[in-house]
């Protein structure tokens, strides 16, 4: 009986020593995942200085870009040059422009129109509140002038002294040329239609339209006498009016014949269209 049970226990024993061989080998295993863990928790530092290096360089190029914008705009902040003088005109001088009178350049300057670059006479005509700007390169074909010479000027108020001259035509017709030598910029012609408009107390008073364009005639005359000689349009008118005393009074046929053609061409239009025709 002994001898059986003996027996049993043998075998037992080499079925526990196999149980704890493999549970060591296991514990063992753990250990080489804990190290290979290890190593990739490492490599996510070295990724994250590259990353930081990588953005001063894209910061850099905006920046480079950024001054090189700002040279141009740099050089468009440049002051321009302020122009005094062209075509003989300067900057402060007394004018004439023919369809306005006298007028004074407040400057000179360039301007972009229609893709082309132009430089301008900016007039400023005081009395009449009104600022014009001419093209420099225009001054001959609109026929702005300097002021009249004291000689011509002198000349001018001698011939508001002499007879007036009354062609034998229609107020129309006449008309047309009183205009046309208002807005010549001719300061002798105009002192001609000054004359030859000009009515003393002693006789008949003008029509509207004489009495415009005479008006007209006297406003751009004295203007230029008063810039000329360096007094007042006031002064300037009285003068006008004493030369013009001293002219010789127009005879009585000449004067009727006038008063008639003028009245006769402000009745209608059909007087005027029969002139015409004729």
């Amino acid at each position: 009986m002994p001898n059986k049970t003996a027996k049993p226990a043998a075998k037992v024993a080499p079925k526990v020593e196999t149980k704890a061989t493999v549970k060591p080998v296991v514990a063992a295993a753990k250990p080489p995942v804990a190290k290979t863990a290890a190593p990739k928790e490492a490599v996510k530092p070295v990724a994250k200085p590259d990353v930081a290096a990588k953005a001063p360089v894209a910061k850099a190029p905006v920046a480079k870009t950024a001054a090189v914008a700002a040279k141009p705009a740099a050089r468009a902040e440049e002051p321009k040059k302020v122009l005094t003088q062209r075509q003989g005109f300067k900057t402060g001088e007394f004018v004439v422009y023919p369809a306005h009178g006298v007028g004074q350049i407040l400057a000179i300057e360039e301007q972009e129109i229609a893709g082309a670059r132009l430089e301008l006479f900016v007039i400023n005509f005081m009395k009449d509140k009104m600022t014009l700007r001419v093209p420099t390169a225009k001054v001959a074909n609109v026929g702005m002038r300097k002021l009249s010479e004291p000689a011509l000027v002198k000349r001018s108020l001698e011939t508001l002294k002499g007879r007036a001259r009354i062609k034998r035509t229609m107020w129309s017709r006449r008309a047309q040329e009183y205009e046309a030598k208002i807005n010549s910029g001719d300061i002798v012609a105009i002192a001609e239609v000054v004359r030859d408009l000009f009515r003393s107390d002693s006789q008949p008073e003008q029509s509207y339209s004489e009495r415009q364009l005479y008006e007209a005639a006297l406003d751009r005359l004295s203007r230029e006498i008063a810039v000329v000689q360096h007094v007042t349009e006031t002064e300037a008118v009285k003068e006008i009016e004493g030369q013009l005393a001293k002219s010789p009074r127009r005879g009585a046929k000449a004067e009727a014949g006038a008063d008639a053609g003028a009245e006769s061409d402000e009745d209608g239009d059909d007087v005027a269209a029969a002139d015409e025709a004729a």
